[in-house]
């Protein structure tokens, strides 16, 4: 199977696009490189065994809808964006440029190029708003009332995803991921604080956590979520599938859990809370097990030390 990745040589785009060419399916990259690495495809392009093509241009480049219908994916998988929620409040228009105008030209290269199935990465933590305690995890079923430009591009992405489903006959999957961490991970954004302690801990420096700690994330392993990514090419389409563990894990108990890995007893420093920052999220992935046949397969101890462990290679 041809399949295109956009975003290909980001933090989760580059783990889907090594997962790909492992089962032998031909992969292209579409990336402009503004964050994504190429270093993360060094090892996948360095084998004269992969079929993949990398293509450096931006998904708001006209362009590339041409590109698309040339290289004729039979499935793409949509991760190129911009993803920072304070990036969109400051400027919404560079985010609905990115997410919204950038999505379309990916479907109308999809289009022409009788693509089957397009593939989503859409966001768990900002499409369904200010979720109550007593709705988590956070199932589908939930409304869609997102309160940053960012969550509003991710949810108008999909009803487009929806529109080119009834117009032209292109099937899609939409991912709600919740926060992703792994290997490879840019220390930016929420699931980011797992590369910043990382980072900390080997260094021997002072983690920091903003608030009491006692904020709760729903941390995703990269390779589940990749996981999700594949199965997604070829089942549950027509639908939203929230990605996440459902677990509610706070920043403290993620501090603690790294640190024991360590060996490290030292206390975190702990910061002002950041204005606006979310109390609790966690996601409802029933809808994943039941369509897709999936369920994380990963803990956080075992992912944790999976990332201490990369950033350990990366400093020897």
């Amino acid at each position: 199977m041809r399949v295109l990745v956009t975003g290909g040589a980001g933090f989760i785009g580059s783990n889907l696009v090594d997962r790909l060419l492992a089962e032998g399916h031909s992969v292209d990259v579409i990336d402009d490189l503004s964050s994504g690495r190429l270093a993360n495809l060094s090892e996948a392009r360095a084998n004269p065994d992969h079929d993949l093509s990398f293509h450096q241009i931006d998904i708001c480049d006209p362009a590339v809808v041409e590109l698309i219908e040339r290289r004729k994916p039979e499935v793409v998988c949509h991760l190129g964006a911009q993803i920072d929620v304070r990036i969109s409040v400051s400027d919404p228009l560079l985010d609905a440029r990115i997410n919204i105008l950038g999505t379309l030209n990916i479907l109308e290269g999809a289009r022409r190029a009788g693509t089957s199935k397009v593939v989503f990465s859409s966001s768990g933590g900002t499409i369904y708003g200010a979720v109550d305690a007593d709705d988590l995890p956070v199932s589908e079923s939930h409304p869609q009332v997102p309160l940053s430009p960012y969550g509003v591009s991710k949810k108008s992405a999909v009803d487009y995803l929806h529109a080119y489903r009834e117009l032209h006959d292109i099937e899609y999957t939409a991912l709600a991921l919740a926060n992703v961490y792994g290997p490879r991970q840019d220390p930016h954004g929420e699931a980011g604080v797992v590369a910043i302690f990382a980072g900390r801990l080997l260094s021997g420096e002072r983690c920091r956590i903003f608030g009491d700690g006692e904020q709760t994330r729903d941390y995703v392993f990269v390779d589940d979520v990749v996981d999700a990514f594949v199965r997604a090419t070829e089942r549950g389409s027509g639908l939203t599938c929230n990605i996440g563990t459902g677990v509610e894990t706070s920043v403290n108990q993620l501090y603690r859990t790294m640190a024991d890995n360590e060996g490290v007893t030292e206390d975190p420093e702990y910061a002002p809370a950041r204005p606006g920052e979310l109390e609790r999220s966690s996601l409802d992935a029933t809808r994943a097990r039941i369509h897709l046949g999936w369920e994380p397969f990963t803990d956080l101890p075992a992912g944790t030390a999976s990332v201490l462990d990369w950033f350990r290679s990366k400093t020897d």
